[in-house]
């Protein structure tokens, strides 16, 4: 899943508003907005202060094969 679909899957439900979650995981609209939308570039700091509230958090995957 997606980073995009699992916050906005997550603040469904738990019936935030895109306001909500800023104001309660402290970094700014704009910022919940971009991540939302699947912005690349985006600061792990504040991603993680968002995931924070939904007890997950952001890290690496072993999804590759080596050649």
């Amino acid at each position: 899943m997606k980073l995009s679909e699992f916050v906005k899957n997550k603040r469904k439900e738990f019936s935030l508003t895109q306001v909500d979650l800023s104001e309660k995981s402290g970094v700014g609209l704009r910022f919940v907005r971009e991540m939302e939308q699947g912005k690349t570039t985006l600061r792990m700091d504040k991603v993680n202060q968002v995931l924070q509230l939904f007890g997950a958090e952001l890290g690496p995957i072993t999804n590759y094969e080596l050649r």
